[in-house]
């Protein structure tokens, strides 16, 4: 197998099923791998070819990918991470917006109307609904305490776009990542 195989989801797929290949396959691609850049891009890919095979509203999925903690800045604040769709924000401060919001409160956002959510920033006038999942890590020094180094952001052009099933399995990856990349 090559590793553009994993990328290979059955048309129609179940989400449940997809959603699994998915941490299956980001599970065999992070073996021996701690880059978080190298890992964060794999995933990307693989949610983004899933969410296609899938059926609707899965299919209407138009952004996939992820914000990491900008070491750099003074204050809390997110910058882009790899991702498939539109061109997107470079940097989101946390408490705004859904990505802000689910940074500060370590959190999962599932939201079901953007235009509802207050503060919501919109890169992409297309996305109706999104579901963002803090990636909770330890880092030296904070005494065994996770905190937040990324978030999983997917965006969907269709309102109520996600539901229980997308966060639980998400949710999944987020410990996956947290656990198998250096951040």
């Amino acid at each position: 197998m090559v590793h553009a195989d994993a990328s290979n989801f059955a048309e129609g797929v179940t989400k449940e099923d997809a959603y699994k290949q998915v941490l299956v396959q980001a599970e065999g691609l992070f073996i021996g791998q701690r880059n978080w850049v190298c890992n964060l891009a794999n995933a990307a890919s693989l949610l983004w070819h899933a969410y296609k095979s899938m059926g609707a509203p899965s299919t209407e999925v138009n952004w996939a990918g992820f914000y990491v903690l900008d070491k750099s800045s003074q204050e809390p604040q997110l910058i882009l991470g790899p991702f498939h769709g539109k061109v997107a924000c470079q940097t989101i401060q946390f408490g705004r917006g859904v990505c802000g919001t689910a940074a500060q409160t370590g959190t999962t956002q599932l939201v079901k109307d953007v235009d509802a959510f207050p503060g919501h920033i919109a890169c992409d006038g297309d996305s109706k609904s999104e579901i963002v999942v803090p990636i909770l890590a330890e880092q030296p020094g904070d005494n065994g305490e996770r905190k937040v180094v990324a978030i999983i952001d997917i965006d969907c052009a269709v309102l109520d776009g996600f539901d229980d099933v997308d966060k639980a399995h998400l949710e999944d990856l987020a410990a996956l990542l947290a656990k198998s990349c250096d951040w």
